[in-house]
């Protein structure tokens, strides 16, 4: 026995130096993908200016080639030096074109290189991630000398499972929100100093188009203050602090059914008003939100009914759809399907103490119905 634990002891050991350097290339991977999606807002913004230079060479270009041609038309009135400068200055915008087009070409396979790079570097991190979750769970295993192991490998793995599951959506969404801002409000940043330049230069130039530039400006800044305003929803809604979770979840609705051919209605049947603890707010609030994304992702319905009761003691939900159902005894099982959505529900349903049952056939629809209680 003592020979066992001494092999344990030292299998840990390496195990955990084994996970130190996972963590480390996790962390190294994470600045890297930081540091490469800054890298190709820049590059995009680069981009965006070698463009408007085109652009202007181009128009620049144009106005040469047509002088050239007015002088050459005039052969017998114009200097010989007149036609040279003319030809010369021709000659030099065409190669500044030349140059910013070939300029604008590296910068474009910069930005697909850096892209490559940053799914690469994407990929090898969620590797990371979950391997050393799955490390450290041996880790655990082996330093409770291995006791009860098959116990214990039963009451783990649903919560194991999940735990890798809720790291993976975590890094999932710090991923979107990231590439949202990137490619929507960054870039729109970026259009805005771009084009606060040209007006810059149209206020010298060419007065008179200065304020078509502003009104196309002001309207690039609504939109980006609209792709905020989204953002800033998707991750923790205002008013669900202002209003509470009925007129929050109204909103919601109201903006999927934009997005989706589902017609969803939501059924208040006591409770229009009555405001509950924050936490448990937004407990309700995701509760639906996941739902109802389960439901337009993969139920193909196209009807779905959330019934909402806030009584004293309780809160009760029913989530119902006429869409393709599944079999619910294998929607507990996480290395089978993508069922995150349904174990997280059930995960914020136990936390606050409540119930959740499911109710489901394929091709019938499915039921869901949440009971949770308030504390006072």
């Amino acid at each position: 026995m003592d020979h066992l634990d001494e092999a344990i002891k030292n299998t840990i050991t390496a195990v955990d130096q084994g996970r130190n350097q996972i963590i480390d290339i996790a962390h190294d991977a994470r600045l890297q993908r930081d540091e490469l999606m800054a890298r190709i807002v820049e590059v995009k913004a680069e981009i965006l200016k070698v463009i408007t230079q085109l652009d202007r060479l181009e128009y620049d270009y144009a106005l040469a080639r047509k002088h050239l041609m007015d002088i050459n038309g005039k052969f017998a009135t114009s200097s010989a030096s007149e036609m040279q400068a003319a030809y010369e200055e021709a000659h030099h915008l065409k190669l500044e074109l030349m140059a910013m087009h070939e300029l604008e070409s590296q910068y474009r396979h910069s930005q697909d290189q850096l892209e490559l790079m940053l799914r690469n570097t994407t990929e090898t991190l969620t590797k990371a991630e979950k391997l050393e979750t799955h490390v450290g769970l041996a880790t655990q295993l082996m330093a409770g000398g291995l006791q009860n192991v098959n116990i214990k490998l039963d009451e783990m793995q649903p919560r194991q499972q999940l735990s890798v599951r809720i790291i993976k959506a975590q890094e999932a969404e710090r991923l979107r929100v990231a590439r949202e801002i990137h490619d929507g409000p960054a870039q729109s940043m970026a259009n805005v100093v771009l084009r606060a330049q040209i007006c810059e230069k149209l206020m010298v130039v060419s007065p008179e188009k200065v304020k078509q530039e502003l009104h196309d400006l002001k309207e690039m800044v609504k939109d980006s203050l609209q792709e905020v305003r989204k953002i800033i929803f998707n991750l923790r809604p205002m008013v669900l602090d202002d209003l509470g979770v009925v007129p929050t979840l109204r909103r919601f609705i109201s903006e999927l059914k934009k997005r989706t051919d589902i017609n969803i209605e939501l059924i208040v049947l006591d409770g229009e008003k009555q405001r509950l603890a924050s936490a448990l707010e937004v407990a309700i609030f995701r509760i639906v939100q996941e739902a109802l994304n389960n439901i337009h992702k993969h139920a193909k319905a196209r009807r779905s009914v959330i019934k909402l009761e806030i009584l004293a003691n309780r809160v009760n939900i029913t989530i119902s759809d006429d869409g393709c159902g599944f079999d619910t005894k294998q929607f507990l099982l996480p290395m089978e399907n993508e069922s995150f959505g349904l174990l997280g529900m059930r995960e914020r349903v136990e936390l606050l103490e409540g119930e959740m049952e499911i109710k489901s056939v394929p091709n019938r629809g499915t039921e869901i119905q949440i009971t949770i209680p308030i504390k006072r």
